[in-house]
């Protein structure tokens, strides 16, 4: 699974509103702390706020903040406000992708691979990550060497 620039970056920046707590925090701000080139993270908080997880006010006082408690936006929420669904295969859906002959299996692997995904991105919230504290099956993974462990090219 690779994760691009825009969800790595939107991630961070919700996380500093998650740290925020209370206040909006402007873009320059969140720019500022997380090294996210400003206007990237404007379109970014575009589609966070379209998606229903930030909300915005302009002026004086005015800035970012979560729309709802950080423990109830998870990773996978904001992965798909700005990157769409989890995982694709060749931008299809993967139950709607069909193989033939030898192939035939591919599709089971990729439904596999997305249900994998979602149980680490719709379990851990913004409230873990802020809180350092991941449920105990997704700390269980980082605590296995292996999972450090760089092989071939991934």
């Amino acid at each position: 699974m690779r994760l691009s620039a825009r969800v790595d970056y939107a991630l961070r920046a919700a996380a500093e509103l998650a740290a925020a707590a209370e206040g909006p925090v402007t873009s320059e701000q969140l720019a500022r702390s997380q090294e996210i080139p400003p206007k990237f993270l404007e379109h970014i908080l575009n589609q966070l706020r379209r998606a229903g997880l930030v909300r915005s006010q302009r002026g004086p006082v005015g800035g970012y903040w979560l729309a709802r408690p950080a423990e109830q936006i998870s990773l996978a929420d904001i992965i798909r406000a700005v990157d769409g669904p989890l995982l694709g295969v060749r931008g299809e859906r993967p139950e709607r992708v069909d193989y033939t002959g030898a192939a035939r299996p591919l599709q089971e692997v990729w439904i596999a691979l997305r249900a994998s995904e979602r149980s680490i991105l719709e379990t851990v919230t913004l409230g873990h990550v802020v809180a350092g504290e991941l449920p105990p099956d997704v700390r269980a993974l980082t605590e296995d060497e292996r999972a450090w462990i760089t092989i071939g090219q991934t």
